[in-house]
């Protein structure tokens, strides 16, 4: 299923971005959160939106810094109210006082809640060019926390000993979402290139064959740069998303367009 993730319009109200899903056909949305976007955050106001647009809130995404077990239970909270599947965390972030919330909190209360928690990949920064930004980062590291994983592809970098291939090699059948976009050397978050016969870094097209043919049953969460959607045009807009739309059905539900 192809989800659009919020912060790929994050210029828009919440309720545009259901609109723009619901006219680019698109099978759901994952609700990214983050601090101040208090609309995000009221499950009756997301649940109004979701049922007034017969558009479910399948995945969350949990912000990826000021992380504390009370904010962990209200995102499950959430998630639980508006019948998300799916909740996705990063690792703690090195400025972040408190990581108790980390391993065993959230892998006890995905099963409590009886709900997928994953942990996704984030991109490799260091502070002072040698501490890692983000604690447990390692892809060995997030497969098991919960034994659930989101691959983010853009934020793999394509060496010689890592790419999107490996990196689903050894997440195997952990991952529960993949986090959509392109990615051009250092330029991240675009949109898929290939679709339009363009230069891409990433071998999107092999991806999605190989994640079809292990028989991936779970979601793709279209997150990309506001900008590569030109949000300036809403027809624009939505022409884009539905290009991205043809383009999974080809290449993964292997629909001709």
């Amino acid at each position: 299923m192809l989800l659009l993730s919020t912060s790929s319009l994050k210029w828009y109200w919440l309720h545009r971005k259901f609109v723009f899903a619901k006219k680019a056909w698109y099978d759901g949305i994952d609700l990214v959160l983050e601090k101040w976007d208090f609309d995000s955050w009221n499950k009756e106001y997301v649940r109004s939106l979701s049922e007034s647009f017969a558009m479910p809130v399948l995945s969350v995404t949990a912000p990826n810094r000021w992380i504390t077990k009370k904010v962990v239970d209200e995102i499950i909270d959430l998630a639980v109210s508006i019948k998300a599947q799916n909740i996705t965390f990063s690792p703690p972030h090195i400025t972040d006082k408190n990581s108790g919330w980390f391993t065993t909190y959230i892998w006890k209360a995905s099963r409590d809640n009886h709900i997928v928690i994953t942990v996704q990949n984030v991109a490799p920064k260091f502070l002072l060019f040698v501490i890692p930004e983000y604690r447990s980062n390692n892809l060995l590291d997030i497969k098991k926390v919960t034994w659930f994983t989101s691959l983010n592809l853009s934020n793999i970098e394509s060496s010689a000993w890592m790419d999107i291939m490996k990196a689903q090699n050894i997440l195997g059948n952990t991952i529960k979402n993949i986090y959509l976009s392109d990615r051009r050397g250092p330029k991240m978050w675009l949109l898929p290139w290939n679709a339009w016969g363009w230069i891409s870094t990433l071998p999107l097209e092999s991806f999605f064959m190989k994640m079809r043919t292990s028989w991936y049953g779970w979601y793709f969460s279209l997150k990309v740069n506001p900008k590569e959607l030109s949000v300036w045009d809403d027809k624009e807009v939505i022409k884009k998303l539905a290009d991205v739309k043809d383009y999974y059905r080809k290449h993964f539900l292997n629909f001709k367009s």
